[in-house]
């Protein structure tokens, strides 16, 4: 009956119809000398028809449904054919209520009640008080049924629609929270393969050099090829494997973190630069995504100075924990322009470690030194994370 309201005011229509259909047959029946006799069917039957047949528009229609009662009512009540007039009007008042306003309504009381006073004394002058008081409880009968359902109706609207902010909301949330996950992924992927293919054309450019003169570094540099190859292959594993589902069986690595800092100044020490890492307090027990972010800055920075430093230049790694915070700063002698320390502009790796750093509400500068070279500074705190 939901899905299709009309059908439900048609069996309605039908319903109301019947009792008069009833009253006119059981008229007909009776002893001839009982008065009042019934109109003939001709008449009858049109008007029966014609007072429920608004029932049936009443929700497309409600306002012009609501006074086609009223008016084929007059006639019908005039008429004393039954009791669809009044019903059909008690119907009519409970749909303004419900679906129109209560303004529309209280003026369709006003025009039935103004009806009811004109045409009651004169059609029954002797119990006309008692059809008023019907017509009046009939009225606020009506009137209270259509604010319950309209009230109820409301509610159901309004719960309909917050439902739909909060699914447009959580839809908005997982947009953003899987946009937010690709830039993660972007990064972790740029700093692995970004570090890894620089170790690699380093490394391919000195076994090309020295593969007649000296094979054994030849043969020392395309092993650190496999084996950066390798490493790069399973973080890209790794990172691959966020994207599968969770149903997916996939092997896990540990993220890399401060502990892999030595294991990493190594790697790039064999490549052709030199580093030297001093770390300053304890530095194993910080927070995971802490360890990862100083990784992965210390990891671009010396990637950056692996790819612009040039030959001879050497790099110092420092790691500093005080408190509740960590100091970074990765430095170069690179030939490049002495200058002041700018800020970070340009290029997917410093926009990367900067991001690491802001996640958790630290700093990060990077520029050349005034005595030459490139340096990297970040601050970060962990205390709230």
């Amino acid at each position: 009956m939901k899905a299709h309201p009309m059908v439900g005011d048609t069996l309605l229509a039908a319903l109301i119809a019947s009792f008069d259909v009833l009253i006119f047959v059981a008229r007909v029946v009776t002893d001839p000398s009982v008065e009042p006799r019934p109109e003939p069917w001709y008449v009858t039957l049109p008007l029966v028809v014609g007072v429920v047949t608004p029932i049936v528009f009443r929700r497309r229609y409600p306002i012009v449904s609501a006074y086609l009662v009223l008016g084929v009512g007059i006639v019908h009540s005039l008429l004393e054919i039954g009791l669809a007039s009044a019903i059909t009007s008690c119907v009519a008042l409970y749909t303004l209520v419900a679906y129109v306003s209560r303004r529309a309504a209280l003026l369709y009381v006003a025009v039935n009640v103004v009806i009811t006073l004109v045409q009651t004394p004169w059609q029954y002058p002797h119990d006309w008080v008692v059809t008023l008081i019907f017509v009046i409880l009939a009225t606020g009968f009506s009137w209270a049924l259509g604010e319950f359902n309209g009230a109820r109706r409301a509610y159901n609207a309004e719960v309909e629609r917050r439902l739909r902010l909060l699914e447009t909301e959580r839809d908005q949330q997982a947009r953003i929270a899987v946009a937010e996950e690709r830039a993660r992924i972007a990064r972790e992927l740029h700093d692995v393969v970004a570090h890894a293919v620089s170790v690699m054309v380093v490394q391919a450019d000195g076994a090309a050099y020295a593969v007649h003169s000296q094979p054994e570094l030849a043969e020392r540099a395309v092993k650190t090829i496999s084996s950066t190859g390798r490493e790069a292959l399973t973080e890209l594993r790794r990172l691959l494997g966020v994207l599968r589902s969770d149903q997916a069986s996939s092997e896990r690595t540990p993220q890399p973190g401060t502990q892999s800092l030595s294991d990493l100044a190594a790697r790039v020490r064999t490549v052709g630069l030199p580093v030297q890492l001093d770390i300053v307090g304890n530095v194993d027990d910080l927070p995971a995504g802490v360890g990862l972010g100083i990784y992965r800055i210390v990891q671009e920075a010396l990637t950056n100075s692996l790819k612009h430093a040039g030959h001879g230049s050497s790099a110092t790694v420092r790691v500093e924990r005080t408190g509740d915070r960590v100091d970074l700063s990765i430095v170069d002698n690179g030939y490049r322009v002495a200058g002041t320390l700018v800020g970070v502009s340009g290029g997917n790796g410093l926009i990367g470690m900067r991001e690491r750093a802001l996640v958790f509400g630290g700093t990060l500068e990077a520029g050349p030194r005034p005595s030459g070279g490139w340096q990297v500074r970040a601050s970060l705190p962990f205390g709230n994370t």
